[in-house]
């Protein structure tokens, strides 16, 4: 008669902790008559070397053009806009992943020292989520950090992702507001923004 089987060992699966980055990089810049936002500079460097100095010591996920060295992606179909690509990053994103550091790569100012005081305000207050908000209140919801499985709940299908807005994909969350030090919520859309960005970059 055959020895019995053991038991079946349960499944321990490691709860997600890690802390990755989704860098957005794939807007079309057509208030920069099309100009490359990625391959402007400041101060000796582009604004996509700046972008992943501030998430170094991550795992990176660069949504747009592809980039040496770094995992990129694209959202399908392309130009759906950042809530279509931030969704395509986190796709990319592997199951250990608990929260997710969310930057548009025209935000230059923001650095390392951004980032983890995003990420100490979002480990102090908990919820789904902490993002920057400028001098005047206006949330920049493209530099926060953001709880994975909360981004996942609130993401529509595939289908439903093109053109989505950001405010909308977001509004969901239970969000902490972080008041922004110096020029570091300062963006840039159109080319006068760029205009005086040498004096705010510390």
């Amino acid at each position: 008669m055959p020895a019995p089987r053991p038991p079946a060992a349960a499944s321990t699966g490691a709860a997600a902790t890690a802390t990755a980055a989704v860098v957005l990089t794939g807007g079309t810049g057509g208030r920069l008559g099309g100009a490359d936002k990625a391959g402007l500079a400041l101060g000796g460097r582009s604004f996509l070397s700046r972008a992943l100095e501030a998430v170094a010591g991550l795992q990176v996920v660069v949504v747009g053009d592809p980039v040496e060295a770094v995992r990129t992606v694209r959202e399908s179909p392309p130009g759906g806009g950042p809530a279509a690509g931030l969704l395509a990053g986190l796709d990319a994103l592997g199951p250990d992943v608990a929260s997710v550091v969310v930057l548009a790569v025209d935000m230059p100012l923001v650095t390392a020292t951004t980032v983890a005081r995003l990420r100490a305000a979002y480990e102090r207050e908990g919820g789904d989520g902490a993002l920057l908000v400028d001098a005047d209140g206006r949330a920049q919801y493209l530099c926060g950090v953001y709880r994975v499985a909360a981004l996942r709940a609130a993401a529509p299908p595939s289908g439903e992702r093109h053109g989505l807005p950001v405010r909308r994909l977001l509004a969901p969350l239970a969000l902490v507001e972080l008041p922004a030090e110096g020029g570091e919520a300062h963006d840039v859309d159109e080319w006068p923004d760029l205009d005086g960005l040498d004096g705010l970059d510390g």
